[in-house]
């Protein structure tokens, strides 16, 4: 009698555990669905939940990142997103970055409108971006513009003769590693350099050209890159409205036949691991000790003044010099 009934409570017990296990994958199942879904845009994408606008903000240093790049490409399959609102407040950054964004956005732009709304500042590279929109939409004082490329680097070989100091290299070429920070620049080497920045400011020029559909020669001062505010990139046909985010969607209302009234929701890239968090606390602890040293503020900031010094190769990035 006893073995029948230690039997059964040996099988009650067993089933109260197998029904525990089955909540806590239940639970940890709807935990993984809810984390996939807000780092793919927001849980509705994944269940094919009711239109929206997706904004997509483009801030600070602009570099070659492959991560907003695989977000447009998300964009662009969402069946939920009828329209792509890039909100771009950015002094620019790297030319590749700024044309990785372009023909990412151009591809998206072939699956579903785009409209650009620029802030504070939309410069060079952040032009760029821009430029891949059907739309751009500015404020009245957004400082726009400087189309241009810029190469850059520091030459230390007169410091290093004053400390006794010599860098001996062999080179393969006489133009293998031109410009050098240590040795001046010869005529070769800035012939190179010139033709490289060229090169590269006609491109930037032609996508002017092909986008706005007009002379960058009639633009006063855009050849030689100069910044403008929104009123006069509007009169110059640089941007084609003034206002902001409720004059960009209202274009997609009216021009593109997207519902009215729709939620706009913030997308954005793929999240790295944890040493995200590792990263912002050694962020945060060095603008404690640049605070404490009375050092500039942003100074370790990606959009600081070591943000614009990790800035390599040709560089499509405006701001004023600071004092």
């Amino acid at each position: 009698m006893m073995t029948e009934v230690t039997a059964v409570l040996e099988r009650r017990r067993l089933r109260r555990r197998a029904t525990t296990w089955r909540v806590i994958a239940i639970v940890l199942g709807i935990a993984a669905l809810v984390a996939i879904g807000a780092r793919e845009g927001g849980f509705a994408t994944m269940v094919g939940g009711k239109k929206q606008i997706a904004r997509v903000k483009i801030s600070g240093l602009i570099a070659d990142n492959r991560k907003q790049v695989k977000l447009f490409e998300k964009l662009a399959k969402a069946d939920n997103v009828a329209a792509v609102l890039l909100a771009v407040n950015s002094p620019g950054g790297t030319t590749a970055g700024g044309e990785a964004l372009y023909e990412a956005i151009r591809e998206l732009a072939k699956q579903k409108p785009v409209v650009a709304s620029f802030g504070t500042m939309a410069t060079s590279a952040a032009y760029i971006v821009g430029l891949a929109s059907d739309q751009i939409v500015a404020r009245g004082n957004t400082v726009t513009g400087s189309v241009g490329v810029i190469f850059q680097w520091a030459e230390v070989h007169g410091l290093l003769e004053k400390l006794g100091l010599k860098m001996n290299e062999v080179k393969s070429g006489r133009l293998k590693a031109m410009p050098s920070m240590f040795a001046p620049l010869d005529e070769a080497g800035r012939s190179l350099v010139e033709e490289l920045v060229l090169e590269s400011q006609g491109w930037f020029l032609g996508l002017v050209r092909t986008r706005r559909n007009i002379d960058p020669a009639s633009v006063p001062g855009l050849v030689e890159g100069r910044i403008y505010s929104g009123r006069q990139a509007l009169n110059y046909k640089l941007i084609d409205a003034i206002g902001g985010e409720d004059v960009a969607v209202d274009w997609l209302e009216k021009k593109r036949g997207i519902a009215p009234n729709l939620a706009i929701k913030d997308w954005q890239p793929e999240k790295s691991s944890g040493l995200d968090f590792l990263s912002q606390a050694m962020s945060i602890a060095l603008r404690f000790v640049a605070s404490a040293v009375q050092l500039p503020g942003d100074l370790f900031t990606d959009d600081g003044v070591l943000g614009r010094l990790r800035l390599d190769g040709l560089v499509s990035v405006w701001h004023p010099a600071q004092d």
